[in-house]
């Protein structure tokens, strides 16, 4: 994959689930990766802006060909049985594609590993069995990082409606072999790490 837009921690909120799904397609790309908590807002949140869960997810569903999701700590089975596309993966493993350094080459491309998870059984403290090299995607915190360990990397794109630590509203986009970090709300990019 050459552009994916990550975005995590919606809790049923139907205005930023509106604004992440404005940007995704304003992005251009190929998929939409969602780092689990989707629907409901959780017991240690407060209600996010425009919660309406029954919208977040019919807006969900027009995308479900589009999606790629793992479960979160406050997603259910409940949740998969309205949503029109899997939820219920602790998980995924995915490739993407990146320039070697410095090349335009199609010949010289290098491939990414990512393992994306939620974040509540594995975190940054707690990573993956993961190879050297390879990413460690999560959300659950609802503060974005970047923090390069040696032998893994752990990116987080914080929360699209219930950001945490003084943070913004943030979506990240991943293109041309960097994980760029964007404000929801204005569209600014404010940050890039390259693996």
């Amino acid at each position: 994959m050459k552009k994916l837009f990550i975005a995590s921690d919606i809790h049923g909120s139907a205005r930023f689930c509106r604004l992440m799904l404005e940007a995704f397609e304003r992005s251009g790309s190929e998929k939409l990766l969602l780092l689990g908590d989707l629907l409901y807002h959780g017991a240690r949140n407060d209600l996010p802006d425009g919660y309406e869960v029954k919208q977040v997810f019919a807006m969900l569903n027009e995308y479900k060909d589009r999606i790629l999701a793992v479960r979160g700590n406050c997603d259910s089975e409940v949740d998969q049985m309205v949503l029109e596309f899997p939820i219920m993966a602790e998980y995924a493993v995915i490739t993407l594609e990146a320039p070697a350094d410095g090349s335009d080459s199609k010949k010289d491309e290098r491939i990414i590993t990512v393992f994306a998870h939620h974040g509540h059984h594995f975190d940054e403290s707690r990573p993956m069995p993961l190879g050297m090299g390879e990413i460690m995607l999560c959300g659950h915190t609802h503060v974005p990082k970047d923090a390069d360990h040696g032998s893994f990397v752990y990116l987080n794109p914080g929360s699209v409606s219930i950001p945490k630590g003084g943070s913004r509203h943030s979506y990240m986009i991943y293109e041309d072999g960097a994980f760029s970090w964007y404000d929801l709300l204005t569209g600014e990019k404010y940050h890039e790490f390259r693996p």
